[in-house]
């Protein structure tokens, strides 16, 4: 009824609708279209804020995500056992392709039991001649150190420095389990 509306409006107390303060012939008027509103029923609790998603590298856009990685000191990414690289000019999408171990392997070098010198020199040459027969993607196995006791993997490390030196070298990721896990990288050569 209309003692209820104007009960709950000057509850309210709209500026805009001060009832009150009207002259006698709005008041009247108002009343007379306010005759048949019934009251909402109040809902006391607040309205739920709009639930956010926080951006994650999945949602965040290509471009911003370039950007950033591109800010990076040598574009380099290293966790724990993990070894990354992603030097200039690759894409996340290839970079990202590289790390799942979608490329076909052209070749591979295993560096077992090769001394650090014999290690640094048979890489650098099969990293060369790979570049010179136009192999795109290459498997290096470097060992995971089992046999290198409290030391940990010695080449692991070394390999890791070389390949980021080298011109020719694009990228390289740990491999996939199938293909050696954390004792083998894959390597992205440049094509000469």
């Amino acid at each position: 009824n209309l003692s209820e509306a104007v009960t709950i409006l000057k509850a309210c107390k709209p500026r805009h609708l001060e009832v009150d303060r009207m002259d006698g012939d709005d008041r009247d008027v108002f009343r007379e279209a306010m005759r048949d509103v019934k009251p909402l029923r109040a809902d006391r609790r607040a309205p739920a804020a709009p639930h956010r998603k926080r951006p994650t590298a999945d949602r965040v856009p290509g471009s911003v995500m370039a950007e950033h990685l591109a800010s990076l000191d040598e574009a380099v990414v290293d966790t724990g056992e993990e070894l990354l690289f992603r030097g200039p000019g690759i894409s996340e999408r290839v970079f990202r392709r590289l790390r799942r171990g979608t490329f076909s392997i052209q070749e591979e070098l295993d560096l077992h039991g090769m001394s650090v010198p014999e290690a640094q020199a048979a890489l650098k040459d099969f990293i060369a001649e790979c570049a010179a027969q136009h192999r795109g993607c290459v498997r290096v196995v470097h060992g995971k150190g089992l046999g290198s006791g409290h030391r940990g993997p010695v080449l692991k490390g070394h390999v890791n420095r070389w390949l980021r030196q080298w011109r020719d070298v694009l990228a390289f990721a740990t491999a996939k389990p199938k293909d050696g896990g954390s004792g083998a990288v894959y390597v992205l050569i440049r094509r000469r």
